[in-house]
């Protein structure tokens, strides 16, 4: 399927200038599930030349209603060696290092010694979270954090913002008390959605690791969170500036 003007439409709307940026930039990617897997295959094929994934668990049949890499042949199989399979097929020149791992605090100033142009957070327990932003502020990196996706519908309510300025989102709320307490408020992008969350949709759970809540999702939403972290990533990447129509009557 690869040949070499595959990336043909992508230089046509960019121009070559900027499409050198992204065969240049080397982002990382953290979280494989329903978000970061849409952010990382928007990434490649766009034409990121290099991309670090990472993520510690495997394909399970619960994953199949809003997850890229959930099949019924992918289950049980790692979601990070699925990922760079899936990378690879788009672009066989990609460079891509995928890690089947768990972040925490200990090993996360390690990762970050990789010269990443750009992070992408697409992590959904907080531990790890913090660990994630707080070093790559530390480190001057810039990164996007999804926030939470589950329990909403709408679309259109879908928006990337300052951190600082979320509002009727849990899981930001429940970073920000930790953030301030590291000092840290806001100064980097997110994405989220300031819908209501029903709570019908929420249930306790008592078998997964590092949750003890969890919440309906439909397949859109964490497909569109992801969109909008890729698109984010390139336009800045590639120093974007929205086009300006000429408004004629």
């Amino acid at each position: 399927m690869n040949s070499e003007n595959w990336q043909e439409r992508t230089e046509l709307l960019l121009g070559k200038d900027k499409l050198l940026l992204l065969n240049k930039a080397k982002v990382l990617l953290v979280g494989l599930g329903g978000v970061g897997a849409y952010s990382a295959e928007m990434l490649a094929r766009a034409g990121v030349g290099e991309l670090h994934i990472i993520d510690g668990d495997n394909i399970h049949p619960s994953n199949c209603n809003r997850q890229l890499l959930a099949l019924g042949s992918t289950n049980g199989l790692s979601k990070a060696v699925l990922m760079e399979q899936r990378l690879m097929d788009i672009n066989a020149a990609i460079k891509v290092k995928a890690q089947h791992l768990y972040i925490n605090k200990e090993n996360t100033p390690q990762i970050l010694e990789g010269n990443y142009d750009y992070i992408v957070d697409a992590i959904d327990t907080l531990s790890p979270k913090i660990a994630l932003i707080s070093n790559a502020l530390k480190s001057n990196i810039p990164i996007i954090s999804s926030m939470g996706s589950g329990g909403k519908t709408n679309p259109s309510l879908v928006r990337i913002a300052d951190f600082e300025e979320t509002y009727n989102d849990k899981l930001a709320r429940m970073l920000r008390k930790r953030m301030h307490k590291r000092g840290i408020y806001g100064g980097f992008k997110v994405v989220f959605s300031p819908e209501q969350v029903n709570p019908s949709a929420l249930k306790f759970v008592e078998d997964e690791e590092n949750k003890k809540t969890t919440l309906g999702t439909i397949s859109y939403m964490p497909t569109l969170f992801g969109t909008l972290m890729a698109a984010e990533v390139i336009r800045n990447l590639c120093q974007i500036t929205d086009y300006q129509y000429n408004k004629s009557v």
